[in-house]
C-alpha cells in the first residue's frame, strides 16, 4: 500500500513539473502564468494541450485597470512600466484639479486620496513604485528587463539606486516640479523662495549622479532598469523649467537624461491624448 502511494505521488510530481515547464515550450513563459493556472492544471491532470490553452488565455489576459490622472508623475511612472512590458490597461480618470481624489468614491479605493490605484482582478495596489515592481516581477520575462532576478548582487545594486531615487532625488525634485511646472499649469503662484531653497538640495544629488555615471551607462549598471525609470516623471517636467540647467550642466547626467527620456515607452506614457482615447469605465 505504501509503495502504491509513493508511486502515485512520484507520478503527480513528474506531471506537475512537466506541466509547468511545458508553458515555455508552447510559447508561454511560466513566470507570466498565474499561480491559479498551475494549481488548476496540476489538480485536474489535464493534457498538455488543454493546460496550454488555459494558461495561454490567462497569461495574455491582463485586465489591468488604473485609476489615475495623465499629468500625474506617479501615474506616468506606472504607465511607463506597462509600456516597457507591452501590456494593455483600462484608464479611469481621477481629475486631480477638480478634486475628485477627495471624493468618497475614490477614497474608498485609496483612503490617502492619492493616484494611481492599480487593479489586477481582486488585487488592489497603491503607491506607484510598489505597483511598478509588481508589474516588473509578474512579467519579468516579457519586454524590457527592468529588474534583475538572476543575481543577488545586481538586485542589491538596483534596490539601492531605487531607494536613492525615493529618498534623495524625489523629495527636492517633486517640490520643484510642483512649484515650477504644476502650479503654473493650473494657475497657482510659484513660491520662488522655496525653489531657491530646494535647488541646492537637488544639485547635491546630481553631483553624486554625475560621478556614478562616469563609469556606468545607467544608475544601477549598464542596462536600463526601474532605478532609471523612477526618475523619468520629475525629470520630464523639470526639463521644461529653468531647473533644467542643473541637468544640462552635468555632462554625464545630461547624456543619461537624453537616453532615458527618448525611450518609446516613456513617450507613450506621456501621451495624454492616448490616455483619453482609451476605453474608460
Amino acid at each position: 500500500m505504501g509503495s502504491s502511494r509513493f508511486t502515485a505521488s512520484l507520478t503527480l510530481v513528474v506531471i506537475m513539473t512537466f506541466s509547468y515547464k511545458s508553458f515555455s515550450w508552447m510559447g508561454v513563459n511560466a513566470s507570466d502564468v498565474p499561480t491559479s493556472c498551475n494549481h488548476y492544471c496540476n489538480q485536474t491532470l489535464e493534457s498538455r494541450h488543454q493546460c496550454y490553452k488555459r494558461c495561454e488565455k490567462l497569461a495574455h489576459k491582463n485586465g489591468y485597470k488604473i485609476y489615475g490622472y495623465p499629468y500625474s508623475p506617479n501615474t506616468r511612472r506606472v504607465l511607463a512600466v506597462l509600456h516597457e512590458k507591452g501590456l494593455s490597461y483600462d484608464p479611469i480618470t481621477v481629475d486631480l484639479v477638480a478634486g475628485e481624489q477627495k471624493k468618497p468614491q475614490f477614497l474608498s479605493l485609496n483612503p490617502f486620496g492619492l493616484v494611481p490605484v492599480f487593479l489586477d482582478g481582486n488585487l488592489k495596489l497603491t503607491e506607484s513604485r510598489a505597483i511598478s515592481e509588481y508589474i516588473a516581477t509578474v512579467h519579468r520575462s516579457r519586454g524590457s528587463q527592468l529588474l534583475n532576478h538572476n543575481s543577488c548582487k545586481a538586485m542589491g545594486t538596483q534596490t539601492m539606486w531605487r531607494n536613492i531615487e525615493s529618498f534623495e532625488f524625489d523629495p527636492p525634485a517633486s517640490i520643484l516640479t510642483m512649484e515650477l511646472s504644476t502650479k503654473p499649469r493650473i494657475g497657482l503662484k510659484t513660491d520662488y523662495k522655496l525653489v531657491n531653497e530646494t535647488e541646492p538640495k537637488l544639485e547635491k544629488v546630481l553631483d553624486i549622479y554625475e560621478e556614478r555615471l562616469k563609469n556606468s551607462r545607467y544608475l544601477a549598471g549598464d542596462s536600463f532598469t526601474l532605478a532609471d525609470l523612477y526618475h523619468l516623471p520629475n525629470i520630464q517636467y523639470l526639463m521644461d523649467t529653468p531647473t533644467k540647467r542643473l541637468f544640462i550642466n552635468r555632462p554625464n547626467v545630461h547624456i543619461w537624461v537624453v537616453k532615458i527620456t527618448a525611450r518609446p515607452a516613456w513617450k507613450k506614457a506621456c501621451d495624454v491624448k492616448a490616455w483619453y482615447g482609451k476605453k474608460r469605465n
